[in-house]
């Protein structure tokens, strides 16, 4: 019936897209495009809503949905019968939507001594170099920009083979990343994993199995997601049950921003292991890490632990259970929350319960609780207090300050005249290319978290996905309660988006954005600068980009604010490369003290204005001078 449905639907509807095509309706359509298509009734409701100059609004016009009339009428039935989930690869498509594959397992399988240069495809990788005896396996890039990847089997039950993986899922953007296992039964030889997830953003990334009952076998793993923004990592058994095993791992987490971090057993009752972790979430931005297990239950293992959030600022972290249990070990702890600005810190289980053992701890930050450590056999170095780390914090340097937020991306209205010469932040779009829905379907989709599970449905989203993950997130934001003195309302059409910009502002406005991401990066000029509203406080209406299926905006209207047009020219040529848009927030009191503004000028919440730039594909709503 749904087949017949569609096939009279869309006959119905070319016939009468076709009449409209020849009749035609002076003024009504938009670029030539059929007057029934969503992007043409957008054009009407513009003019109606607002009726301003259209060519300045055509890089909002250019997100509008790319369906034709028959799609979009298509697709507003189904949505209407709760339908779209049947037909989610095709409505992704043609909407121009954030959608993940529905994977198949493929069967392939690639035995020892084999090269592979680069694998891109989003398909699941089943077995790599099972059993081999011998030789060398050699893979470089796995899963380069694909959002969704799973790996399977990489040199399980080898025999004195070695193995190197070199990259997997570099440089992602909202990846869903899923490695099952490597070296697992492994005798002998030597595997080495160089970087998993470097570079991403958004990512939800798993790694299951690291050298898990192996023997005698060496494993190195060099850098696990550096440089990642937001997210959540898991890691899951690194040398598990092995024997006479030296495992290193070098780096999890260094420099990144905002992330969520569980590892789970490394060397977990092992015999005779030799392990090595250098560095967890070094130079983390507000990391929430949990790290379980580390060498419990093992017997006659030495393990050393070199540094555990070192240099972070702020965060909520916790460390169960290192060398619980164990028999004979030789254990040594050098740094745990060295912290720049302390957080949340909680170790338990340091020790206790082994027999026989050897244990140090160098030192231990400030504002943590640590608990159930072995009361023979363990030494404490140095113990941070709050008063010698209070005097260490003093002593930062600015540069140590400004260490977590990027250069340009706040600064003092002073900075906005001609003939200053300044850094300009990364202001390209990170988040995948997507575009509106028409409101006539977006109204018709559960949209709140008391139908998170019916959107699970819609999208394909499973249990812990990525895609669930972003759909709550972007749900809880939305329904979250305005800050003091502010207007807000998430939306997901442009006509929600002119509803919202006319109800706060009126009908007399335009939508402003910086021309292009020219300068990115590197130092600029301020050429002629203009204030809107004449440089008085007025009110705007910005609108955010979140992480979402379709387009959807977070748009909100603060008080006393200063809008600026500024040309932007090369320093060196003196040419101009770009016109941005700049927001001066004028009443800074209800900021908190630890926002970025802050930490980057130098001052704090109430006491100055912070001015920022209108990234790419965010905009700002004003009056219309």
């Amino acid at each position: 019936m749904t087949h017949l449905f569609l096939v009279f639907l869309y006959s119905a509807l070319s016939i009468t897209v076709g009449l409209g095509r020849e009749v035609g309706v002076a003024g009504e359509s938009w670029g030539g495009a059929n007057v029934f298509t969503p992007k043409a009734a957008l054009v009407r409701y513009w003019k109606k809503q607002i009726g301003s100059d259209l060519e300045k609004s055509s890089f909002l016009l250019s997100k509008a949905s790319p369906l034709s009339a028959v799609e979009c009428a298509t697709y507003t039935k189904l949505a209407a019968q709760k339908a779209l989930s049947d037909y989610l690869s095709a409505f992704c498509k043609s909407a121009n939507l954030l959608c993940f594959t529905d994977l198949g397992q493929i069967s392939e399988k690639h035995g020892p001594n084999s090269k592979f240069a680069v694998y891109s495809t989003d398909k699941n990788f089943t077995n790599y170099g099972t059993r081999g005896h011998g030789g060398t396996n050699s893979f470089k890039n796995y899963s380069d920009y694909f959002p969704f990847n799973s790996f399977r089997r990489y040199s399980r039950d080898s025999a004195g083979h070695n193995d190197n993986f070199d990259n997997y899922g570099p440089n992602g953007n909202t990846m869903d990343l899923n490695f099952n296992s490597y070296g697992f039964g492994a005798i002998r030889g030597a595997g080495e994993f160089n970087k998993y997830s470097e570079g991403s953003n958004v990512p939800n990334v798993r790694f299951n199995s690291y050298n898990s009952d192996g023997n005698t076998r060496k494993q190195s793993f060099r850098r696990y997601s550096t440089d990642s923004n937001a997210g959540d990592h898991y890691f899951s058994s690194y040398g598990k049950n092995s024997r006479g095993s030296p495992n290193e791992f070098t780096s999890y987490g260094e420099s990144t921003n905002a992330i969520g971090s569980t590892f789970t057993g490394y060397g977990q009752t092992a015999h005779a292991a030799k392990d090595t972790f250098t560095s967890y979430d070094f130079q983390g931005n507000d990391p929430a890490n949990n790290f379980k297990n580390y060498g419990e239950g093992g017997n006659a293992g030495t393990d050393s632990f070199e540094s555990y959030r070192d240099q972070s600022n702020v965060g909520d972290d916790s460390f169960k259970s290192y060398a619980k249990n164990s028999n004979a070990a030789e254990v040594d702890f050098a740094n745990y929350g060295k912290s720049f600005n302390e957080g949340t810190d909680k170790f338990s289980g340091y020790g206790e319960g082994a027999t026989n053992h050897k244990i140090g701890f160098k030192i231990y930050g400030v504002n943590n609780t640590f608990k159930d450590y072995a009361k023979k056999g363990v030494s404490f170095a140095k113990y941070t207090n709050k008063s010698s780390e209070t005097k260490a914090s003093m002593a930062v340097s600015g540069s140590s300050v400004n260490r977590w937020v990027e250069p340009g991306k706040f600064f003092r209205e002073s900075k906005l005249k001609k003939g200053t010469v300044m850094p300009m932040p990364d202001i390209r779009d990170k988040m995948p290319e997507r575009s509106f829905l028409p409101r006539t379907i977006s109204s018709k989709l559960p949209f709140s978290t008391s139908k998170l599970e019916e959107m699970k449905k819609t999208f394909h989203a499973a249990e812990n996905s990525s895609m669930e993950k972003m759909l709550r997130e972007a749900l809880e934001d939305c329904e979250r309660a305005p800050s003091k003195g502010e207007t807000k309302r998430c939306v997901p059409s442009i006509e929600d988006m002119i509803d919202f910009a006319t109800t706060v502002l009126g009908r007399n406005i335009v939508v402003r954005t910086t021309q292009s991401v020219k300068g990115s990066k590197q130092d600029v000029m301020i050429g002629s600068v203009k204030g809107i509203n004449g440089g008085k406080v007025t009110k705007s209406v910005s609108c955010h980009q979140s992480l979402f299926p379709y387009l959807l905006y977070y748009c909100h209207s603060v008080p006393k604010v200063r809008v600026y047009e500024a040309d932007l020219h090369d320093p060196k040529s003196k040419a101009k490369i770009n016109h941005g848009i700049a927001i001066c927030h004028v009443d800074t009191s209800d900021w908190s003290a630890g926002h970025g503004a802050f930490m980057a000028l130098g001052s704090g919440p109430g006491r100055i204005e912070v001015c920022h730039w209108i990234f790419e594909n965010d905009m700002t709503w004003t009056i219309s001078d």
